[in-house]
């Protein structure tokens, strides 16, 4: 019986960042670094600006009056941002690999959850990235492309390796696909990785997808970096490596 399954179809656009070659690409580099350092220094500001009981009660962290200090789970494991220093702390080697070797991506978003994160208990219904009415387009050109074949090609054929490396970082398995895992980046905005091996028919393929809500919890450019953190928790760098 041959097996059916819906085939998502993502136009990436491969087009050079620049027409000038390296030097541009390097110029394009820095302003995006410059750009993420100005971000951050303002969601700093904006998170300082907070009252701490309702930072807490909205994103399920916890404060440290004395220390100054916010407890996020991300994944599960527990980040310190330290308001005073400005500073990120993640404990065990997991905490450690997301706020430094993934700490491009988990930055901004530890800042803008705690920053934006909603009352609101996750509505059970997952979207795709680019059904998103605010941001749906974000994820269909260029360098947002989320590199969800990568996933698909280093664990089409191992499932329970998948599903190992997800169970580090607290995934939850779940019903979909040949392997599926619901992650919890933070408290109330899960998203779902989805697993498909490979077959005579069908390359293996991955997919994410987000809870309908997860949008009301960050502004759509950081819910991309939530979703780039997602899976590259799954294909974590080299010791020491760090950025994307």
């Amino acid at each position: 019986m041959r097996r059916m399954r819906t085939r998502i179809v993502t136009l990436i656009d491969r087009k050079p960042l620049r027409q000038d070659g390296q030097a541009g690409r390097d110029v394009f580099l820095y302003d995006r670094e410059l750009s993420m350092q100005t971000g951050k220094d303002k969601a700093w500001e904006d998170l300082e600006r907070l009252a701490a009981g309702d930072v807490c009660r909205r994103s399920l962290a916890d404060f440290d009056h004395t220390a100054h200090a916010y407890t996020v789970p991300v994944f599960g494991h527990e980040v310190i941002v330290k308001l005073g220093q400005r500073t990120f702390e993640g404990r065990r080697p997991e905490g450690e690999l997301i706020v430094n070797g993934l700490g491009y991506f988990s930055h901004l978003a530890i800042l803008h959850y705690l920053i934006g994160a909603q009352n609101v208990a996750p509505a059970g219904r997952l979207i795709r990235p680019a059904d998103l009415k605010t941001s749906g387009g974000l994820y269909e050109a260029g360098s947002h492309v989320l590199p969800l074949d990568a996933l698909a090609t280093r664990y089409g054929n191992d499932a329970d390796v998948f599903l190992k490396q997800g169970f580090r970082f607290n995934g939850a398995r779940r019903t979909y696909g040949d392997a599926a895992l619901e992650l919890l980046p933070f408290p109330r905005l899960p998203v779902t990785l989805i697993l498909w091996r490979g077959d005579d028919e069908f390359p293996a393929r991955a997919d994410l997808l987000f809870d309908a809500t997860g949008d009301r919890h960050v502004p759509p450019d950081v819910l991309w970096s939530v979703a780039m953190l997602c899976v590259k928790i799954m294909m974590p760098p080299p010791r020491g490596e760090a950025g994307p």
